[in-house]
Parts: structure tokens; sequence; C-alpha cells
């Protein structure tokens, strides 16, 4: 009986989705999505607006969707939770891939799930490759290969990055203009799609983000001045090691983390588990927190830089207009725009 109702609901799920997609289909639902740097407060707005419109969140950071992943994360408590439902948090065990497409078809599939249900879909993060995939498709490429993955990943390990960087100069140099050697994810998908598909990453289509969304995004992107978020960011990651992050990490080094590429090299995760590999000292302690902290730093740059390449999303300083009245401006924006 149970089984015929999920299947059920999924039959209404599908149907929602080809109805939006036709082109007859004027009304265009309202999906919120709230982005912005490390440390802005995210989380804490888009919980307050959930609760007022009856909304749900559907996370769009690439690294809580790992179990035990929570303090390094800033993933949404117990509590929060309990407050707004969330979406694409705890999918995946640490020992498990997870990817941009798989992301893409699962937040689709929360987005419609919610609207199903008569809510309203919230997209938090700060995760702007997500984001992008979500406002306009998942990439084009093939899907990855865990055994070839691996492989790349040990060499990149073992050779370093500048010598799989100077392969994909070779393989695709097109492709290799766009990014630095310092791209280590890009550099290693774009080495599995050569191999995958014998063909160029810079002959792969991009999603065309001039298409007609499918849903009416209310687009927006929450900052502070640098020097602002800097010191908030600092302030975090002392917060976050006084909670417990270090206990954290280890627990998730003997339960394989390392072997998880991505994981392994987040923010935070990456400068904790050289710091367990070390003496531990009061020195090496220093060190990681001060790594920490300028790793941190250097992510709220790169956040800064992509957003500024996203032209539909409109900028709300909270040094200037605050908490309350950014909520205001996206509740009444919600509520005034056109379906």
């Amino acid at each position: 009986m149970s089984t015929y109702k999920a299947e059920s609901f999924e039959n209404l799920i599908e149907k929602h989705y080809l109805l939006l997609r036709k082109k007859s289909f004027e009304i265009k639902k309202k999906v919120i999505v709230i982005a912005g740097p490390t440390g802005v407060g995210k989380t804490k707005l888009s919980i307050s607006i959930a609760q007022i419109l009856n909304g749900e969140i559907i996370s769009a950071d690439s690294m809580q969707v790992y179990k035990g992943m929570n303090i390094g994360t800033a993933k949404a408590t117990i509590e929060e939770q309990k407050k707004v439902l969330h979406h694409l948090i705890d999918l995946k065990n640490i020992n498990e891939s997870f990817n941009v497409s798989e992301y893409y078809t699962e937040a689709h599939r929360a987005c419609r799930e919610i609207l199903l249900k008569g809510h309203v879909p919230i997209v938090v993060g700060g995760s702007g490759f997500y984001l992008h995939a979500f406002l306009y498709g998942s990439p084009l490429g093939p899907s990855s290969n865990p055994e070839l993955r691996k492989d790349l990943e040990q060499q990149l390990n073992e050779l370093g990055t500048g010598s799989l960087f100077e392969r994909l100069q070779i393989l695709d140099p097109d492709y290799a203009k766009t990014i630095t050697a310092k791209d280590k994810h890009k550099i290693v998908r774009a080495l599995e799609i050569i191999s995958i598909t014998k063909k160029k990453v810079s002959e792969i289509p991009k999603p065309d983000i001039s298409n007609i969304p499918l849903y009416n995004y209310r687009l927006w992107f929450l900052h502070y001045p640098k020097e602002i978020l800097y010191e908030r960011v600092n302030q975090r990651c002392e917060d976050m090691i006084r909670a417990g992050f270090i206990d954290e990490v280890e627990i998730l080094k003997n339960e394989g983390i390392e072997n998880n590429y991505s994981a392994s090299q987040s923010i935070g995760y990456k400068q904790c588990l050289k710091f367990l590999k070390s003496n531990q000292t009061d020195a090496d302690k220093k060190i990681f927190i001060d790594e920490f902290k300028q790793a941190s730093r250097k992510y709220v740059k790169r956040q800064f830089t992509w957003f500024k390449k996203e032209p539909n999303f409109r900028w709300l300083n909270l040094q200037e207009i605050g908490f309350d009245k950014a909520m205001e401006f996206i509740l009444q924006d919600y509520e005034q725009s056109m379906n």
C-alpha cells in the first residue's frame, strides 16, 4: 500500500513538471534563491522567510549533502530543521560521491515536491557552481566514472596539480585557458571527460542561459563589505573549533573522508586533516587555525568574483539596510512580483 502511494506521488510530481514545461503554461511558480558569501547570515534569513511564507529550504552547498559534515559546513542544526523542512542535506555517506549533475536532478525534484504541496521553495547557498546549474541546467558532460575519478585524484596527489594541468593544456588548450593551475576539481573533471568521451571539453556544448526559465526565480545576493565579512569569517572559524570541529573531522577521518577527494579538500576539513597528522602542538594548532581562516577568506573573495558574473542577482548590502530590511525587501518582492 505504501509503495503504491510513493509511486503515485512521483507520478504527480512528473506530471506537474511536464505541465510547467509546456509553452502554453504561462503562470510560472515563484522560487526564491538566496545566495551570498560564507558567514553572511543566509541560514538565519532564509529560515525567517520560510516561516513567514510556509516555505521549505533547498540547500545549495556542495558539502552539506554528506552525513557528518555538520559544523564545518555550517549545516542547519536539528533545532533549525525542526522549524523549517530542509532538502539536500545528509543525502550521502562520506564514502559516496556526489556531483553537480546529481545536484541538479535532486534539487529540481525537491522543488517540484515543494510546489506540489503548495509551499514555497527557497534555494539557499554559497556554491555558485551549484546555483548556476540549478538555474540554467546541468553541465552536459558525461556522468562521473568513480574508478577513473579515483585514479585521476591519486595522480593529482602523487604528481601534483601542475603536472595534470600541463596534460590538460596539451589535450585541450582552449579549455585550459579558461581555468588556472589551482582549479584542481576542474582539471580532474576535464581529464575525466576527455578520457570518457575522447572529445575536448571545449567542444561540449554548455547549457543555454538565454533559455526561458522554468520558474519565476527571485534571485538575491546578500553581502557585507569584504573587511567586515573577513572579520565575521575569522570569528566563525574560531566558533566552529570551539563547537567541536576538530572532533568532527577526526570521526570523519576514521570513516574514510580522505578517500573522498572533494570532501577531504573542502575548506576547513583539508586544514584540519593536516593538523590531525601533525604532532598537534599549540604551534601546530595555531598554524591550522590561521590556514583555516585564510582559506575561508579566499573563498569569500572567489564567491564575490563568481556572483559578479551572474547578471540576474540583486545585491543587498546588509551593512547598509540591516537584516530586517533585507527580509522585508525579499518578502515584498515575492508578494508583489507577477506570477
